[in-house]
């Protein structure tokens, strides 16, 4: 087959692989949000044994797009409020599939200028919108979590280095790291801690917003000597409290301890003058993390690790190996992750960025953090219900007079499809949780929001109970 030939494979491919991209996307204002058909229902249709010939492309694609259809969430709707993801701006998106095109593994400088300059210019811009340390480190990774080990790593090896231990001989080696949170803290950065060998944080107390006990952190560190990690976060997950981050800063420093945030949606409250003062004292841990695909609304996967001394960053994460180019004394993308090869996954951050401008990504943030304020003036007026946090952010948890009521509410709501919102347990409490995140939740879908829910108490007979 000729060059040409193959050209053409990939050009009619693709324009199938468009189709029904568009397709999709024109239907995310209106289409259920739930799927309808479950993984059995999809892999029924696909599963079988493996042909010994292949298919066309466009065939194959075209089988894929069938089989899946009714099998996919509406995670891009303006309605989705499950877990914490974003949607996807249009030029993000666009460069995505064009990351995918160019298919380069941006580990390296010297082989992939192209996709590493633009990293770098996104992560300038990343530094600068969000006030940290503009010498900082950054690294792009596949999301929170591994952004959040990616931070640990380097962290693990900088107070063990510290102490006058030497990390390549292992965490063994060293005296015992102390790693500790507030009760709140967020799975990600437990599971982070576990991979990174710290373990489980010892938590220190939070208030009843999830906010971490500055003086249970002081007892705390008071109370014994060595090494020690503190993992801060912007953003609880339930009620999008932000820990006093000058005060919790203060007290770790004094201590000697390295303090990181984990901040995977609250982190871009600092691109919002609006909003900066949650975020106050911020800068001044030593590491930082965030998903750029939940605020920002880039496409799956982007995390984003940042650590302000970045000898330290690559010191823990650098790769080095006889055929691996290299520059002496400029590090490169691979020495900021764990991955040694991956895709140009910053491409669509610094889309995203140049489309929005500093003053988008503030409206941005901003009309995220309105839209939840409303969706929680609204619930406030239906009978039954009650909005169980102080809504500083764009979390909102909602709750009936008993666990039963709410549970039976968020089951209503996600068969019902115009809204999907996870049920989760706070503060002792069920809760149906509503993170917004997505750029097009705007004041109709609000409105079209608070309508279901009412009449979903309304079937449910919550208001008279």
């Amino acid at each position: 087959m000729g060059d040409g030939a193959v050209t053409e494979q990939y050009r009619q491919a693709l324009e199938v692989a468009h189709r029904h991209a568009a397709g999709w996307l024109d239907t995310l204002a209106d289409r259920p949000i739930r799927p309808e058909v479950d993984v059995d229902g999809v892999r029924a249709r696909l599963d079988g044994v493996l042909p010994e010939e292949g298919r066309d492309p466009v065939a194959v694609v075209e089988e894929l797009a069938a089989a899946s259809a009714d099998g996919l969430m509406a995670m891009g709707s303006p309605r989705f409020y499950g877990f914490v993801i974003g949607g996807t701006y249009p030029a993000a998106l666009a460069a995505d599939w064009l990351v995918t095109a160019w298919d380069q593994n941006t580990g390296s400088r010297q082989p992939t200028p192209a996709t590493a300059a633009v990293e770098e210019v996104a992560a300038t811009w990343l530094l600068d919108l969000l006030g940290l340390p503009a010498e900082s480190g950054v690294g792009f990774v596949t999301g929170g979590t591994m952004a959040n080990f990616s931070c640990l790593v380097a962290a693990r090896d900088a107070v063990l280095r510290r102490a006058g231990a030497d990390p390549a001989a292992g965490i063994q080696a060293g005296p015992a790291i102390r790693f500790l949170a507030g009760d709140a803290v967020h799975t990600s950065m437990v599971l982070a801690g576990r991979l990174a060998g710290l373990g489980a944080p010892r938590t220190v107390g939070a208030d009843d917003q999830g906010r971490i006990d500055v003086a249970g952190l002081e007892r705390a560190l008071g109370a014994a000597t060595g090494p020690a990690i503190v993992a801060l976060q912007a953003g609880d997950v339930h009620s999008g409290a932000f820990d006093d981050f000058a005060a919790a800063v203060a007290v770790a420093h004094r201590a000697g301890a390295w303090v990181h945030v984990d901040g995977a949606f609250g982190l871009w409250a600092a691109a919002s003058p609006r909003l900066q003062h949650l975020v106050r004292g911020m800068a001044d841990a030593d590491s930082w993390a965030t998903d750029a695909h939940k605020t920002l609304n880039v496409p799956y996967d982007c995390g984003v690790a940042i650590v302000r001394d970045e000898p330290a960053m690559t010191a823990a994460l650098g790769a080095h190996a006889a055929y691996l180019p290299s520059v002496e004394s400029i590090s490169d993308p691979y020495d900021r992750t764990p991955e040694l090869s991956r895709r140009a996954r910053g491409v669509p951050v610094w889309a995203a960025l140049r489309s929005l401008g500093r003053q988008g990504v503030a409206r941005l943030v901003d009309g995220l953090t309105d839209a939840a304020t409303a969706l929680a003036a609204g619930f406030a007026g239906i009978p039954g219900l009650e909005v169980l946090n102080d809504v500083p952010f764009t979390q909102v948890c909602l709750a009936a007079p008993d666990d039963g009521a709410t549970a039976a509410l968020g089951d209503w709501l996600r068969a019902e499809g115009t809204v999907w919102a996870s049920s989760s347990t706070w503060r002792g409490r069920t809760v149906v949780r509503f993170a917004v995140s997505n750029h097009g939740t705007d004041a109709e879908a609000v409105r079209r929001t608070v309508d279901v829910v009412a009449r979903g108490a309304a079937a449910l007979g919550i208001g008279e109970r």
